[in-house]
């Protein structure tokens, strides 16, 4: 029944998106804060057991919660904690705001509102960037954030599920990336700052779960767009980026709409310590400088393009999903 559980997350989500100062994520938050101050000592082993802690605990619990509803009050009760759980972990409008008001900024000519709008959402220094390279970044950082807000967490929950293991991969998949992000911005605090062991193993957690997430997306990718030039890019310039996971999904996005990407990464412009930052939004240093790859300059139309490409990749799930759910039914 993952069909109808995502499908159903999807449209509440849409209508009533989660709000982004939500109890649930300030208590997750407050979760990965108590584990790192409380079982990072600094060394390695100490760094995995923080790890383990901050995402399997709360995957586990999902899990937990999950057999019994299915045990107790029958599938349909499960059913609807996958709703809920797929509600917290999934969707676009947790990003797509920043994406629709740059996009509103560009349309309208006003590219000073742009940059503010960027670098507000990527707590970068955009104040030099010409109207190309907002496009650029904007392409780059929105279809990063699609992956980890939609694709990834589909691709985990799906995994997981078919396992019999329900929910459970969205949260895996949504703690992964979390902890890597929130304790790499606490390293830049005064306020309980994350060891580098912790860093180290989030890190290399987050690179072996996102492997097969980064791939089914940007095959997704290439078939609702340009195959052929989205599988080239992906074969022969993915390695131009430091991130793998990450450089498979942009270079599979430039073969898919032609526009060229990489390039100047925008430097980090941190709070000072002490100071507040939004933490929620995706960290500017997951595109780092680069080489391009090839097509065509990032221009205001490639927004539409790259807004079409995620909306077909979804539709293109669904209908794999659907296929599968029938298949079952009738089996």
């Amino acid at each position: 029944m993952s069909f109808f559980a995502i499908l159903f997350a999807l449209l509440i989500e849409q209508v009533r998106p989660l709000g982004a100062r939500n109890p649930i994520h300030s208590g997750l938050r407050s979760w990965a804060r108590w584990v790192s101050g409380n079982f990072d000592a600094g060394k390695p082993q100490h760094g995995w057991v923080a790890w383990t802690l901050a995402v399997a605990g709360p995957a586990l619990a999902v899990l937990g919660l999950h057999m019994l509803l299915l045990h107790t009050l029958g599938w349909v009760a499960a059913v609807l904690w996958s709703v809920a759980v797929l509600y917290v972990t999934l969707g676009f409008r947790q990003f797509s705001h920043h994406f629709t008001d740059i996009r509103d900024a560009l349309d309208a000519g006003d590219e000073v509102r742009a940059r503010e709008l960027l670098a507000n959402w990527q707590q970068v220094d955009a104040s030099e960037l010409p109207r190309s390279e907002i496009v650029r970044h904007v392409i780059e950082y929105s279809v990063l954030a699609a992956h980890r807000h939609v694709f990834g967490v589909l691709t985990w929950y799906c995994v997981l599920a078919a396992l019999g293991l329900g929910p459970a991969g969205a949260v895996l998949y949504r703690m992964s990336e979390f902890v890597v992000r929130y304790w790499k911005h606490r390293s830049h605090t005064q306020l309980q700052p994350a060891s580098q062991a912790l860093q180290s193993a989030s890190g290399n957690a987050w690179a072996v779960i996102d492997w097969l997430p980064a791939r089914t997306t940007a095959m997704a990718f290439a078939v609702v767009g340009s195959f052929e030039e989205a599988i080239d890019c992906w074969r022969n310039h993915s390695q131009r980026f430091p991130n793998d996971n990450d450089g498979v999904i942009l270079a599979a996005t430039s073969g898919a709409v032609g526009v060229r990407l990489g390039g100047e990464a925008l430097k980090p412009a941190f709070a000072p310590s002490g100071a507040s930052q939004p933490f929620d939004a995706d960290v500017a240093e997951a595109v780092a400088d680069s080489e391009s790859t090839p097509g065509r300059e990032a221009e205001i139309g490639h927004l539409r393009s790259v807004v079409g490409l995620v909306w077909r990749s979804v539709v293109l799930w669904m209908v794999l999903l659907a296929l599968l759910t029938l298949a079952n039914l009738l089996g």
